[in-house]
């Protein structure tokens, strides 16, 4: 079962002058002048925040601005999900061995260097993942990853793994996202801020968090959501919220049908898209990632919410409902809640998608960041590569591979076909040794065999496929789990298990 990870940090937003104010977004100027407004500014290690309501202006202690984050994504298996009947879903076979943040994406990145480097490119630096099964993966990934490169923050930064435990207050394991904070709270309330930041550690997207923080000090809000703009086709499988003219939320819908979604219709123009686009997307959903001041997330894990589990599903609309001040923030770029293995298939595809990918890991303004392995380049021989990524120190020879990611390390032998098919990788190489030993007891060494034609498919860490294999899913199955054979498929597409053998002349 997967693992949830939250993301917590302690920075305020930077300029690029000491005295220059923070500018939030332009669609933030709509906002009602009897809302309280506050510019920061930059001063050698501090920050003195002026908050201005009226006329009246007050001095603010300095600022350092404090998130963590946590997976609250309702249709996936995370830590949060202790139902063991449920570890088929979601991301299963893909989180059999590791933490759902783990997982491998892009060819050299994890799930959770997403998050991370958001917060990183975002001038937040202090950052908590928490995390409960399956973790020793995603401890190992964030330690060679991040524990000797966070000195540029005046060695301030730390991304830091805060396991579930049990204590006598507390004996249970993490019971949701918002428990899953509850239970540190003892931690998490002894730094001096104002703000948490609540992330996910299993969406692809690029966020700048300063702007998301700003607007909500600026509407002086408890709580502020991130806001995805929707159309009708897509908003109902999403949880819908309802906004009033000043952008705050007034309801919450999850999955709403018929009139009741018709219901839920809002003018997306007060959160600042344009008069044709707000036609297009008259629906908000909540993307998980909130804002909660320090004082609102006390109040409401430990006084007026003290069993409430999630924060999507309990908290938020308990906030709400108590009459806190929720706003909405609209985010209208490329995300993916990547709760499914259809999901996480069409995710890593689309960075091959031309000319311009669905998520671009080439952006030198706000890079993404992972461990660094000190591979050689990859080596191709006689190879065809078409609109594919290929990862660091890959060897291909003599093959086909066409509109397909391969991860590092991953070895192709002669005669492959490789087509819209997602290959992870291993985790170390096999030296010639290994490999006439595998021969010699007639076993498979880790990689693509000979002649061996994989079609729609996502082939985990280490699997050893044999020479002559197909798998094509020729009969177009949808549903499938063949565990014990080393593959599952799910929504018709393959996935081979992390360290499987298939034999050689296998038909799948």
């Amino acid at each position: 079962m997967a693992s949830m990870a939250a993301l917590g940090a302690f920075r305020s937003p930077a300029t690029s002058s000491s005295n220059a104010s923070f500018v939030s977004r332009s669609r933030l100027s709509t906002a009602p002048r009897t809302l309280s407004f506050s510019a920061s500014s930059l001063s050698g290690d501090h920050v003195v925040s002026r908050t201005t309501t009226g006329s009246r202006q007050k001095e603010r202690t300095p600022l350092i601005v404090s998130p963590k984050a946590v997976s609250d994504s309702k249709n996936s298996q995370t830590c949060l999900e202790p139902d063991v009947s449920r570890v088929e879903q979601g991301l299963y076979p893909l989180t059999k061995k590791r933490a759902k943040p783990a997982v491998p994406l892009g060819g050299n990145y994890r799930l959770i260097d997403i998050p991370v480097s958001n917060c990183l490119n975002s001038n937040v630096s202090k950052i908590y993942v928490l995390t409960q099964f399956n973790s020793a993966s995603l401890n190992r990934h964030i330690s060679r990853a991040y524990a000797s490169n966070m000195g540029g923050y005046k060695n301030e930064g730390f991304v830091e793994v805060l396991a579930a435990q049990q204590s006598p207050e507390n004996p249970n394991w993490f019971q949701g996202t918002a428990d899953a904070v509850r239970q540190y709270l003892w931690l998490f309330e002894e730094h001096n801020v104002l703000e948490f930041l609540v992330l996910a550690g299993d969406h692809l997207y690029r966020m700048n968090y300063e702007s998301f923080i700003q607007a909500h000090r600026e509407t002086a809000a408890d709580i502020t959501v991130a806001a995805l703009p929707m159309d009708e086709k897509r908003a109902a499988s999403f949880g819908l919220m309802k906004i009033d003219d000043e952008g705050r939320i007034i309801e919450f819908a999850e999955k709403p049908k018929g009139e009741q979604l018709k219901a839920l219709q809002v003018d997306t123009t007060i959160l600042g898209l344009d008069d044709e686009r707000a036609k297009e997307m008259p629906y908000i959903a909540s993307m998980g990632i909130y804002v909660v001041s320090k004082k609102a997330m006390l109040d409401l894990l430990s006084k007026k919410f003290p069993g409430a589990n999630d924060f999507g599903s309990e908290v938020i609309p308990g906030a709400t409902s108590i009459g806190m001040r929720v706003q909405a923030y609209l985010y209208d770029g490329y995300w993916e809640d990547i709760g499914t293995i259809e999901a996480f298939y069409n995710a890593n595809l689309g960075i091959t998608k031309k000319p311009v990918p669905d998520f671009s890991f080439y952006d030198r303004s706000s890079p993404i960041y992972t461990q660094p392995r000190y591979l050689p380049p990859s080596k191709m021989l006689n190879a065809d590569v078409t609109d594919s990524v290929v990862g660091e120190g890959c060897v291909i020879k003599n093959c086909r591979i066409h509109h397909s990611v391969v991860g590092l390390r991953s070895c192709i032998s002669e005669g492959a076909i490789i087509e819209d098919t997602l290959l992870m990788g291993a985790d170390y190489y096999e030296t010639e040794a290994d490999r006439k030993f595998l021969a010699a007891k007639g076993s498979v060494p880790i990689g693509i065999g000979k002649n061996s034609h994989i079609k729609r498919a996502i082939i985990d860490k280490n699997a050893r496929i044999g020479d002559d294999v197909k798998i094509i899913n020729n009969d177009n199955v949808q549903e499938a789990a063949k565990e014990t054979d080393g593959y599952f498929i799910k929504s018709g597409i393959v996935t081979i298990v992390k360290d499987a053998l298939i034999p050689s002349g296998t038909v799948i």
